[in-house]
């Protein structure tokens, strides 16, 4: 009896810390600034928020110690889209067995008390069961359907005997229109050996469902993949995309040189399709994922427009630790009626922001940002332009004096 009442004590305080938690109120981070848009205080989702019924046995006869029996590593990569109101984010959640699975949240506010369904998603297999699969976005497509575009991993069946790391990567879709009953499709047949990152665009061109892709050849690698591929197939049900044309190339010495691909659907503009991609480069210390933004031609998506050099955002303060460290991924972004844009990224793989801009502040920022000049020399030049002007500028001397220093 008295280890009974421990139990319930114990438990007791599990959910009041856990109601803690997703009752808690986010608000914005005023030691960061620089214009574009806000960083907000705490994650919209953490581990901790997964349901206590998701994670422990809370049966006394079979748990008397109440322990964690599957437990959560980590939730991150989101994708995201409007729904009767509400902000709902289809989650990558990661268990302590290294598999990864889909659990969608919701919220009225975007950035806080975010409710998960009462059930993970449970998605159809295909004839070959996904051995892990991750990174799902969310499209709201023109035909009337919400389509998921994630990536399924399967073993290397041409993997020598022994070697258990190797893997192959594809493009598996499902869609729904509720976000709870899911219909799975044929995965993606592209020309390229592995595809990761595969988003597909909101609305059909010429007819055609559209998508944007990152062939590579090897798991990890992209080899001989360029950049973000667009390709476009007559079916959405037995998807064969037979053309891929690079449209945002990776380059050397950039935040994009090892590789780079599609992050959140692009968001519709009045100037154009809004992209949030990632970059990544190699370092001593590994390699560090950044965001970057580009806009392409309203009529014309494979055409890019605009693209400011260097990143959107990066891995700051404590985003840069977890379990892989130095990263920022996004797989999902929302615009509101009023043209807020609400942008979910990842920190290190383990856990959930959310940063809040808005339609006029980013055609603003693509714009009239700087591209990147490919040049130390020119780069300087750029920099050096832009203090003449800031110097010349009247209405700073008499506001802050000549001993100001900006």
């Amino acid at each position: 009896m008295k280890n009974k009442k421990q139990f319930f004590r114990n438990l007791e305080k599990l959910i009041h810390r856990h109601n803690n938690l997703i009752k808690k109120k986010n608000k914005k981070d005023d030691s960061w600034y620089n214009g574009v848009f806000d960083r907000h205080v705490y994650p919209v989702l953490t581990r901790d928020h997964i349901p206590l019924s998701w994670r422990f046995d809370l049966d006394y006869k079979s748990n008397p110690y109440l322990q964690e029996r599957l437990g959560i590593n980590a939730v991150f990569n989101s994708g995201a889209v409007l729904l009767n109101g509400k902000v709902c984010l289809a989650c990558r959640v990661e268990g302590l067995d290294r598999k990864s699975f889909f659990a969608v949240a919701a919220s009225k506010t975007g950035i806080d008390k975010f409710i998960f369904q009462a059930l993970p998603v449970k998605l159809p297999e295909r004839p070959s069961p996904d051995v892990n699969v991750y990174d799902m976005r969310l499209t709201e497509h023109s035909d009337g359907y919400i389509y998921g575009i994630f990536c399924t991993e399967r073993k290397d069946p041409d993997a020598p005997a022994g070697d258990t790391s190797r893997a192959v990567a594809q493009c598996g879709i499902v869609r729904t229109h509720d976000l709870v009953s899911w219909e799975r499709l044929a995965d993606i047949k592209t020309p390229a050996s592995q595809q990761r990152n595969v988003v597909l665009h909101p609305e059909l061109v010429n007819g055609q469902y559209a998508f944007y892709t990152r062939p590579q050849d090897d798991f990890i690698d992209t080899g001989s993949g360029g950049g973000i591929g667009f390709g476009l197939c007559d079916s959405i049900t037995n998807a064969v995309i037979k053309n891929e044309k690079i449209i945002n190339r990776r380059f050397y010495h950039t935040i994009k040189e090892t590789k780079n691909g599609a992050g959140a659907p692009p968001v519709k503009t009045e100037k154009g399709w809004l992209h949030i991609a990632h970059g990544v480069r190699n370092t001593a210390a590994g390699m560090r994922y950044v965001l970057y933004a580009f806009l392409c031609d309203l009529s014309d998506p494979s055409r890019v427009i605009a693209e400011p050099g260097g990143y959107f955002l990066a891995p700051l303060g404590r985003e840069r630790t977890g379990d892989v460290s130095n990263v920022v991924f996004s797989c999902g972004a929302v615009k509101r009626p009023n043209g807020e844009i609400i942008i979910y990224y990842a920190s290190s793989d383990t856990r959930l922001h959310a940063a809040i801009t808005s339609e006029k502040k980013m055609l603003d920022y693509v714009f009239n940002t700087p591209a990147d000049a490919h040049f130390t020399g020119l780069c300087v030049e750029q920099r050096i332009s832009l203090i003449k002007k800031n110097q010349a500028l009247p209405e700073i001397k008499k506001k802050f004096g000549k001993k100001c220093i900006i």
